[in-house]
């Protein structure tokens, strides 16, 4: 299931705790299109850190997304979450044939995989030539529990979908990369730049060189964080609360006593993030910008902020920035929630592997 390659457009089917959000993109010249968006509320309960625990209701959902969007395929792209997957590089003799690699790969996946196979969906996918060894391949090994791929596929059947390709987050968001080059220095090549996708209930940091992520970072912290604060301080219920946030109309007293020290947490992410890679290798250097994505890059300003107190260049990321875009897709409002797709935009990039 992961890394399935298929011709036909596919729907980008982001399943998180807070929202489900699908996009259908076809090609159009050079770039892409948006034929078709909707973003719906998940379920409350229905999923819990990630994990799909009500199927039926997640499928709604889905359903109703798919109905209000107007898409038209019905085959989509789903993602598991990376602390769900186990991924690992390993090596392989060039010279085997295609049979032989498969069954070589699933010998040593049993040594890195502490579940029994069994109970395991595992793919896998040639990099190409090992760098240390030329007559060896360097291969890239994916499994998760086939509970995770299962819980997905069900959900979505349960909608009238066909989870085609079953991907992880953190290769999706890798991705998309490649839609936000119109905002990096020479479109990202020979350059280090760092991505943070604000979530609702976590956020994702990554470094990307020559838009290849050589460092990924998943921490709890996101929006939902900022909505709690909102109900706390003025008594209002989690979906008035998440309203506000998003449509104004909060007392003047917002801004200072709950936006600002929620903007003073994104800064202190940020910083702890940027800590966090130059530690974790000789010869890090420091990133030459920072594109900041998620809901939480929608607060005005907010990229501004984070610039000045880490000292990086900091702009809202735009995975929708070079693409035409459907009238039935902008008036479901994809451009205001453009910077929170980059996930779904990854997994609808898999229609034109």
């Amino acid at each position: 299931m992961l890394f399935q390659r298929r011709s036909r457009p596919v729907i980008g089917l982001d399943i998180t705790t807070s929202s489900i959000k699908l996009i259908e993109l076809s090609r159009s010249g050079d770039g892409y299109r948006v034929e078709s968006y909707a973003a719906e509320p998940s379920p409350p309960n229905a999923i819990n850190e990630k994990a799909i625990v009500d199927a039926q209701a997640v499928g709604e959902a889905v359903r109703r997304a798919v109905k209000r969007a107007g898409a038209r395929s019905k085959e989509c792209a789903v993602a598991i979450s990376g602390d769900a997957a186990i991924t690992k590089i390993i090596q392989m003799p060039r010279n085997l044939r295609e049979a032989e690699l498969e069954s070589q790969v699933e010998m040593q996946a049993d040594q890195y995989i502490p579940f029994p196979m069994e109970e395991v969906s595992f793919d896998f996918e040639v990099i190409g030539p090992s760098e240390k060894d030329p007559e060896m391949l360097d291969v890239l090994l994916v499994a998760t529990r086939s509970e995770n791929v299962e819980q997905r596929q069900s959900s979505v059947q349960s909608a009238g979908l066909t989870a085609r390709i079953v991907d992880v987050e953190a290769f999706a968001l890798e991705n998309a990369c490649r839609l936000l080059t119109h905002q990096m220095p020479d479109g990202g090549m020979d350059r280090n730049i760092a991505v943070m996708d604000f979530g609702a209930s976590s956020t994702t940091f990554s470094v990307l060189r020559d838009l290849k992520v050589t460092y990924t970072r998943d921490f709890a912290f996101g929006g939902q964080q900022l909505t709690e604060e909102i109900m706390r301080t003025y008594g209002l219920s989690m979906e008035e609360a998440g309203r506000a946030k998003k449509e104004g109309g909060l007392p003047a007293n917002y801004q200072a006593e709950v936006l600002d020290p929620f903007i003073d947490d994104m800064c202190q992410q940020v910083s702890r993030s940027l800590q966090f890679y130059l530690a974790s290798g000789s010869g890090r250097e420091q990133p030459e910008m920072l594109l900041i994505c998620g809901g939480c890059a929608n607060i005005p300003g907010v990229a501004d902020v984070i610039a000045s107190r880490v000292g990086i260049p900091a702009e809202r990321g735009d995975p929708l920035g070079q693409m035409k875009i459907s009238t039935r897709a902008l008036a479901q409002g994809v451009k205001k929630d453009a910077t929170a797709l980059l996930t779904a935009c990854g997994l609808a990039l898999r229609s034109f592997d």
